[in-house]
């Protein structure tokens, strides 16, 4: 398909798709043979497709069921619940979870839930593409940790046949919920087999002071990194409760720390992520919005803005997190930790895009069409969606969005 006369960084351009790539970005026009699809963008933007890059999708089911708590107190109450989960609860909260990440412009999201075969399943049919995780949270059980890596194994061998629209990864939870020997378990079959590793890092204050209770005064940052377990390819979320010499670990590292603005904010534990700081380090910073149950949204462009206004207001510098920064970690960054090629409007990119309509009232002013839609519009201005190259969402609709939402109210009664 060619894209024609979009507004992109604030200039037309013609972008053609070819297969599930962009192969040309051009001011030009671009000539296609009369049997390519054509559409005429005129009065639409066009961006990346967001990447997630920390989820609970299915956690959507719980939205609001659990406020006003600390993460401890709200953790309990939720474990309760998920022990009542099956397959088919996850997979149709994964898919009611899609339904708003592709409303909002995400076509890339890094989840860590329970049945990931089912969420994986899910994601993969509304044209999104997942990383899943088997997760280890044995809470320092000898026979829960044995019979997790079994399973591990299992899952594994089974994603083998999944294809590439989706990623497989390794989750160990955090430092509180994970004996040191599935650690380090976990971490060599993940690097054996060149898997992503997903954890929870730092993210409250009882956290690093249990942390450094149990191992000899280490932070979590350090009692990870003596056991050897960051890297590139570790995802780290929240990155909260950090030392400068835990952020010097990190960055030497090059691990790729996610910033929850939404849900830190929200359970209070915490609003002073150290983004410039861990960038200067060498980190690569993301964005991700957690679970719907604790962030009570999965939309990215939400958490753009609530993660840009807080870092001005709580260094006193309007000029903290410029908007083309904020942009990256919400796209090119979050996909640099999975290791994909998208997130940018390139050549030989995953043709991953949004279009944006500029005829409402947020884009009256003639300031840059990213201030404008960070700052002033809300998701519905996001129109139409393509995802590797196909349409998953177009003037606002998306296909079976009515039988999601009735069979996602559905399973909700069994817990």
């Amino acid at each position: 398909m060619l894209l024609k006369n979009v507004l992109w960084e604030d200039s037309p351009a013609h972008i053609l798709i070819q297969g599930n790539l962009i192969t040309k970005v051009s001011r030009d026009s671009i000539a296609v043979p009369p049997t390519e699809e054509v559409i005429d963008c005129s009065g639409k933007a066009v961006i990346p497709g967001f990447v997630n890059a920390h989820s609970h999708a299915a956690m959507i089911m719980l939205r609001g069921v659990y406020e006003d708590l600390t993460l401890y107190q709200w953790l309990d109450k939720v474990w309760a619940k998920e022990a009542k989960m099956d397959g088919e609860f996850i997979y149709w909260g994964t898919k009611a979870a899609c339904l708003e990440m592709i409303k909002s412009g995400t076509t890339t999201f890094n989840d860590q839930y329970w049945f990931p075969s089912h969420a994986r399943k899910a994601a993969v049919e509304m044209g999104l593409r997942p990383a899943v995780s088997f997760i280890f949270l044995d809470s320092q059980d000898p026979k829960m940790a044995a019979m997790q890596r079994i399973a591990c194994q299992k899952l594994y061998e089974k994603s083998l046949d999944w294809g590439t629209k989706s990623l497989f990864t390794i989750s160990i939870h955090s430092v509180y919920t994970v004996s040191e020997e599935n650690i380090l378990w976990a971490a060599d079959f993940a690097r054996d087999r060149g898997l992503r590793i997903h954890m929870h890092l730092a993210e409250t204050a009882l956290e690093d002071q249990d942390c450094r209770r149990l191992h000899k005064g280490l932070s979590p940052t350090e009692y990870f990194d003596a056991l050897g377990i960051f890297g590139p390819d570790v995802i780290a979320a929240h990155c909260l409760f950090l030392s400068d010499k835990d952020i010097q670990i990190l960055g030497d590292h090059k691990v790729n720390c996610v910033h929850n603005i939404n849900s830190n904010l929200k359970l209070a534990s915490g609003y002073q992520f150290r983004f410039n700081e861990l960038r200067d380090a060498g980190a690569n910073v993301c964005l991700g919005t957690d679970g719907a149950a604790s962030s009570n949204t999965v939309d990215m462009l939400e958490h753009m803005k609530n993660s840009a206004m807080v870092q001005k207001a709580w260094r006193r510098d309007p000029a903290a997190l410029p908007l083309g920064e904020l942009l990256a970690s919400a796209t090119v960054n979050g996909a640099k930790a999975l290791g994909l090629p998208t997130g940018e409007i390139k050549e030989g990119m995953l043709a991953d895009l949004s279009l944006i309509d500029l005829g409402g009232t947020a884009f009256i002013s003639p300031a840059p069409t990213l201030a404008n839609l960070v700052y002033a519009a809300h998701s519905d201005v996001i129109t139409d969606v393509i995802s590797g190259g196909k349409w998953i969402m177009r003037n606002r609709q998306v296909p079976g969005e009515e039988e999601i939402l009735r069979e996602a109210r559905k399973v909700l009664k069994q817990i």
